[in-house]
């Protein structure tokens, strides 16, 4: 799905950007510093990009989002779902050693308990075995049914590394002191593919580094770079190019949370009931207009509504009601809190610097400021009470979207009893029991009001009319693999 600003609407011109020669594809991730290589378990989005062109998996992501063969030629999942068996294709470790199932098994192992603590690990919880059958046949054995596994082990996390170096698509070289990588694709017999000759005039370099958003937008503006990746609403309105652009700015249909997680217990926020009347407080339908987005999706709820199939939680209870009945609520619950505590309502916000950040922030403040309660702005990670959540999912179920708040993982309140039911779910072999569990858990989570929902998060991109191997995705990650491959 593509939204388009009505300021941008058919000013995609052609770029003057190398990509249009046959040189090298120039991309700009936003990001920050040396964000761009960053190692472990936590990746910027810039990480991210790098670790999915140059450490495969035993499957990847396409351009589109669609999961494809990578390490893994082909598999088989058994009639019950709790069985992915895949079959390796014939290649090499970078020393020239066979890959074995065995190699990978204890790889896979080794990534699961370094993911353990993290939203990620409790997201692939479901494996229950990892077993090595034969030499190139490797099978993972879940708890329960899973239609969305593959999506996870495409993440970039899950590439394999040895001695430092991964399986491709592509190999990196940084260039210099300048914070440039430049990728090129591996030939195909050293990715385990048919050796194609002049396989080297179809394929063209791929040059990443990470920036800020200013910075990129004007790298871009100026012919420098021919694709901007990992924009935000946190500097939308950077995006704003002019009328003499040489791209169009693409905007994901994005899966994920958008919304403030409560990080403080104290004061105003010490009670669920006062929590929910902030969140009463915020009118979404007017929210983003600022922005001049068509088609964003709003939601006041942990889960959206479009995650859930035959069973699911009931609605919240002020779902139904007016903007206006929702905030005279929300009033009487701050003026009798405000009674008993001084007469004061105040809460910081903590957002990443940006422009859109400034926007977003002006609109909570006015819709809280109606229920007579002040906000004070603040930079991410300063110890706000409220804490701008911005994440895309990693996989489509509303466990993803529980797991985010759970107690292993939160620096803020959690509900013990919905971690409870979403565990529970891990071994529920029928569907429906499973969605009963988890739309259970989530009733749990928005009864302890841990988190002010206001929708689908943005991502955004900045594109050249000759670049080819990019598409919108709702995962947010655009392969760099892709971008490589010269157009017929």
């Amino acid at each position: 799905m593509r939204f388009c600003f009505p300021f941008l609407i058919g000013l995609a011109l052609a770029g003057c950007g190398s990509s249009n020669e046959g040189g090298p594809v120039d991309v700009a991730i936003i990001g920050t510093g040396e964000s761009l290589f960053e190692q472990g378990v936590r990746l910027s989005s810039a990480a991210q990009h790098l670790r999915a062109a140059t450490d495969e998996g035993l499957v990847a992501m396409d351009a589109s989002g669609q999961i494809v063969p990578a390490l893994a030629e082909r598999w088989i999942v058994t009639d019950d779902g709790l069985s992915y068996i895949f079959r390796l294709r014939s290649s090499q470790w970078s020393d020239g050693e066979e890959i074995t199932s065995g190699q990978v098994r204890r790889m896979l192992l080794d990534s699961l308990r370094r993911l353990d603590g993290t939203t990620l690990g409790l997201d692939l919880a479901k494996i229950n075995d990892v077993r090595a059958m034969t030499g190139k046949v490797i099978e993972i054995r879940l708890t329960g049914p899973m239609p969305d596994f593959l999506r996870l082990l495409a993440q970039p996390e899950m590439g394999f590394v040895r001695d430092g170096k991964g399986l491709g698509p592509m190999q990196a070289a940084r260039e210099g002191g300048a914070g440039i990588v430049v990728l090129a694709a591996l030939p195909p017999d050293m990715r385990g593919l048919p050796a194609l000759a002049n396989w080297e005039e179809t394929t063209r370099k791929v040059q990443v580094r990470a920036l800020p958003a200013r910075q990129a937008v004007e790298a871009f503006a100026s012919g420098e770079v021919d694709l901007v990746l990992n924009g935000r609403v946190s500097d939308l309105p950077h995006a704003d190019t002019g009328p003499l652009s040489r791209g169009t700015i693409r905007i994901d249909a994005a899966l994920g949370l958008l919304g403030l997680a409560v990080r403080n217990e104290e004061g105003l926020l010490a009670r669920p009931q006062l929590r929910e009347a902030l969140a009463m407080a915020i009118d979404r339908s007017t929210l983003m207009q600022v922005f001049n987005i068509g088609g964003w999706q709003a939601s006041p709820e942990v889960v959206p509504r479009s995650m859930w199939s035959d069973v699911e939680p009931a609605e919240l209870r002020w779902a139904d009601a007016s903007v206006e009945q929702r905030r005279a609520e929300a009033r009487r619950r701050i003026a009798a809190w405000k009674a008993g505590n001084g007469g004061r309502a105040e809460v910081t916000i903590g957002m990443p610097p940006g422009p859109g950040s400034n926007l977003l922030f002006r609109r909570i403040a006015q819709d809280l400021a109606t229920v007579g309660v002040t906000a004070r702005l603040v930079e991410s990670g300063k110890g706000a009470d409220l804490e701008l959540h911005d994440r895309v999912a990693r996989f489509a179920s509303p466990r993803w979207f529980l797991n985010q708040f759970n107690c292993a993982t939160s620096s803020g309140p959690c509900s013990p009893k919905a971690d409870a039911l979403v565990e529970q779910s891990l071994t529920a072999a029928r569907a429906d029991l499973k969605t009963a569990l988890l739309a259970q858990a989530a009733l749990e989570l928005q009864d302890a009001n841990v988190f002010i929902s206001f929708g689908a998060p943005i991502r955004w991109a900045l594109v050249r009319s000759s670049v080819t191997g990019f598409a919108e995705n709702q995962w947010g990650i655009h392969p760099l693999f892709p971008l490589s491959e010269l157009p017929n």
